[in-house]
């Protein structure tokens, strides 16, 4: 199966790239590339190995995703602390205190078929940054150095 972009840059859009990306992982789905190769996108690159039943999960998270959206975009959840920010949900999340406008049900089990068989991140988002900024400076050094980059 060749790989699809979907674009994440709606002009008035509630929820980055990023937050749909790591919102995935809760629906049990590893989190897609972003940006790459083509900015404000998600790279969605399925193997040919993939069932069609697998393929029908994935879109029915990606349309309750955009629900999600939509929900953010209506103000029923704030900018700042909805399901698509905090995502992912950890089993520690979910077990402690809880003080979010959206259930721990809609954090952890947004579609019946994510109670079948939970994945569970071990940790939240880590800082997202670029490799841009992290590979930029060794790469000038490389180039000095005369090693092909």
């Amino acid at each position: 199966m060749h790989r699809r972009f979907a674009s994440a840059q709606k002009p008035k859009a509630a929820s980055p790239k990023t937050d749909i990306a790591k919102r995935l992982m809760d629906y049990g789905f590893h989190a897609p590339t972003v940006s790459f190769p083509v900015a404000g996108t998600l790279m969605i690159e399925p193997t040919e190995s993939e069932s069609k039943a697998e393929l029908d999960r994935f879109i029915a998270a990606l349309k309750q995703i955009k629900q999600e959206v939509l929900k953010v975009e209506r103000g029923e959840w704030p900018k700042d602390d909805n399901p698509l920010v905090n995502a992912p949900h950890t089993a520690a999340d979910v077990t402690g205190e809880w003080a979010h406008p959206y259930s721990r049900e809609e954090a952890v089990f947004p579609l019946p078929f994510v109670r079948e068989n939970k994945f569970w991140p071990s940790v939240n988002r880590v800082d997202d940054c670029t490799a841009t900024g992290i590979w930029s400076a060794p790469a000038r050094r490389w180039k000095r150095m005369k090693i092909k980059v």
